[in-house]
C-alpha cells in the first residue's frame, strides 16, 4: 500500500518545507489549511499554490470561525497591533489560543477518514516566537492524545505526528529546503498580510535572519531594503 500523509499547510516557510520533506519522503500528499479569520489571509492563496506545486491528492481548507470570533490574538484581532519592535522571551500576542490544539485534532480526524500514517506539521522550538504550542512537550501529549482517542490509535494503526523542523534553525530549515527545491518564491509569513511582505514583523524578521545565516537572498519581495549576504543567491 502507499503511504499517505496529511500535511498541515499554511502557504508559509516551514510548512511548505514540511511539504517539501513529505514529498521527498514518498508519502501521497494530503494538505490541509485552515480559514480561521487571520490577518495574513493571504496565506491561504500562497498555500493553494504550494499544494498545486506538489500535487497534492487533495487539498482541504477548514474554516475556524470561532478562534477569529473569540479574538485574544493579534492575529485574529484587528484592534490588536501586530508587534514590529521584535522578538521578546514572552509568549508574543501573535499566539493563537490552541491554534495547533485544534490544527492536529482536525488533522487527525482528516488522516483517520484518507488512512493516513503520518501527519506533518511545521513547528519548530528553536527560531520561533516562543509559542506553547510548538514545543516538544505539547506534541508528545497530542500524540498520546492521538493514539488513545482515535480508531486507528486503539487498533493498533496509529497516526504518527512527524515534526522534521521541530530542532532545526531557521537557516537550517532553509538550507534543506533549498536542497529539496522547495518553492520558496510561492510562500509568504508576513503577518501584516500585505501583498508585499512588511519585513518588520516577527515573522517577517525571522525568515530574513534564517535566509541571511543560511548564505541564500529569500525570493520573495519586501516593502524595506534587505541586506542580503554578498555570497546570496
Amino acid at each position: 500500500m502507499e503511504k499517505r500523509a496529511v500535511v498541515i499547510l499554511s502557504g508559509g516557510l516551514d510548512s511548505t518545507t514540511c511539504m517539501g520533506i513529505a514529498a521527498a519522503e514518498g508519502y501521497a500528499l494530503y494538505a490541509l489549511t485552515f480559514d480561521y479569520g487571520q490577518r495574513h489571509r493571504i496565506e491561504i492563496e500562497a498555500a493553494k499554490r504550494v499544494a498545486e506545486h506538489y500535487r497534492a491528492r487533495e487539498h482541504r481548507i477548514a474554516r475556524l470561525d470561532f478562534l477569529r470570533a473569540i479574538g485574544g490574538s493579534a492575529l485574529t484581532d484587528p484592534s490588536i497591533p501586530v508587534p514590529t519592535h521584535g522578538l521578546s522571551d514572552e509568549i508574543p500576542v501573535t499566539y493563537v489560543p490552541a491554534r495547533n490544539l485544534l490544527f492536529l485534532a482536525l488533522a487527525a480526524a482528516y488522516a483517520e477518514v484518507k488512512e493516513a500514517e503520518a501527519i506533518f506539521i511545521g513547528v519548530n522550538a528553536l527560531d520561533y516566537s516562543g509559542y506553547p504550542d510548538c514545543r516538544p512537550a505539547f506534541i508528545e501529549a497530542m500524540q498520546e492524545a492521538i493514539r488513545r482517542g482515535t480508531k486507528a490509535g486503539v487498533e493498533g494503526r496509529p497516526i504518527a505526528i512527524h515534526t522534521p523542523l521541530l530542532h532545526m534553525s531557521k537557516a537550517e530549515i532553509i538550507r534543506t529546503g533549498i536542497k529539496l527545491g522547495v518553492p520558496y518564491h510561492l510562500t509568504t509569513s508576513c503577518y501584516q498580510g500585505g501583498d508585499v511582505a512588511c519585513g518588520v514583523c516577527d515573522s517577517c524578521r525571522l525568515r530574513i535572519k534564517g535566509f541571511q545565516e543560511a548564505g541564500a537572498r529569500d525570493p520573495i519581495p519586501y516593502a524595506v531594503p534587505i541586506a542580503w549576504p554578498d555570497s546570496a543567491r
